[in-house]
């Protein structure tokens, strides 16, 4: 990079406790870039100063001096703080990673649009959400000299709902944190079975927030046609924050009592490795991602993935995957066939693992450089 490749201040304030995919992207850049050279500064909540200092060893840290924890505590720091900060500290450019950015800033802005789903499929998140969302995408869209996007298939959308100039959308696909997601030891597997009190039974793993998004109600429903004639069903392992869908109960109530749907909840990091690599498969039937970092991170886990056509979904995936509709019946189909076929399951780990190769966190924090200096520039 060149030697007077601007400042950057990154807002990391909206990063949740729970590192979901979010917080998993921003923490992961801000390490990448710090390791890479970048001139770089990070503004916090004060939970994770800490964090961000090992994570950043170079950089510049910041708390944030005010809470920030609730959403309207946070954008209104965002407004009146944020602009102050960066004036400051003295950088060339902030860098927003959720949406939102600083309106009366004078120094360019960056902001990070994750989909175009509040557009495209609004009654897959809460009304106040979807609104709350399409307003920050449009406004980010008019004011930030710079949106970064995870995927081609995101800047399309944005160009095609949203009224984006596709010039200013730059297009930076994540990475995936090989330390954290690897295929899995035979004692990171065997901790998992026990935590989840799996004994030696097989089963097919999900991971992500339980909302209509992620299009769990089909996935139950399907999972349990698929499996009811075999004689030892795997179970099904639910795994993730619970979200909103009303229909996730309804569908676990049709379950037939012989076959098996466990609700793991949150699993901590050092577990998700042995979680996805050690199934059967895992299954991801989506409606709609801007990228799909849990279908990346489980192909780096050497599993077996089912996924959707969906979107960004085969950017990720390419040919190292499987594919299937969203419907239940179609995804009964795919995973009967998959369940019956160890061999083209086999094929397809050793496909994702090489795929997911091709991602990484440093090739990301390059191109958000690259962003970075598009946006200061004349």
């Amino acid at each position: 990079m060149s030697p007077v490749e601007p400042s950057v201040l990154i807002d990391a304030t909206a990063v949740p406790a729970d590192r979901g995919g979010v917080g998993r992207y921003v923490d992961s850049l801000v390490a990448a870039l710090d390791a890479d050279g970048a001139r770089l500064s990070v503004v916090c909540q004060t939970r994770d100063a800490d964090l961000y200092t090992r994570l950043a060893p170079h950089s510049r840290v910041v708390p944030a001096a005010e809470a920030v924890a609730a959403r309207t505590a946070r954008l209104t720091w965002e407004q009146a703080s944020l602009p102050r900060l960066a004036a400051r500290l003295g950088v060339d450019v902030v860098h927003s990673p959720h949406y939102t950015m600083p309106l009366a800033g004078r120094v360019p802005s960056v902001v990070t649009l994750h989909d175009a789903t509040f557009f495209t499929d609004a009654v897959l998140h809460s009304s106040v959400k979807a609104r709350f969302f399409r307003a920050w995408t449009r406004a980010s869209l008019k004011r930030a000299a710079l949106c970064i996007v995870p995927s081609r298939a995101t800047a399309d959308e944005l160009t095609r709902v949203a009224g984006a100039d596709r010039r200013l959308l730059h297009v930076a696909q994540h990475g995936v944190d090989t330390d954290r997601f690897h295929p899995p030891t035979p004692v990171e597997t065997a901790t998992v079975r026990r935590l989840l009190s799996l004994g030696t039974a097989p089963y097919v793993a999900f991971l992500g927030a339980l909302e209509p998004r992620k299009n769990v109600p089909a996935l139950i429903r399907g999972f349990a046609q698929a499996v009811r004639d075999l004689s030892r069903p795997p179970a099904l392992v639910l795994a993730g924050q619970p979200g909103w869908d009303g229909q996730v109960e309804r569908a676990l109530d049709a379950v037939p009592h012989r076959i098996r749907v466990i609700r793991a909840g949150y699993l901590p990091f050092e577990h998700l490795s042995g979680f996805l690599g050690g199934a059967e498969l895992v299954a991801y039937p989506s409606l709609g991602e801007g990228f799909g970092l849990p279908v990346l991170e489980a192909m780096a886990s050497g599993a077996c993935v089912l996924t959707t056509r969906r979107l960004s979904l085969p950017e990720v995936g390419g040919d190292a995957v499987a594919y299937c509709g969203v419907g239940a019946g179609d995804i009964a189909s795919a995973l009967r066939d998959l369940l019956a076929d160890p061999t083209r399951r086999d094929v397809l780990s050793s496909a994702a693992q090489v795929r997911a190769k091709s991602f990484s966190w440093s090739t990301s924090a390059t191109l958000h450089r690259m962003a970075y200096a598009t946006a200061t520039r004349p």
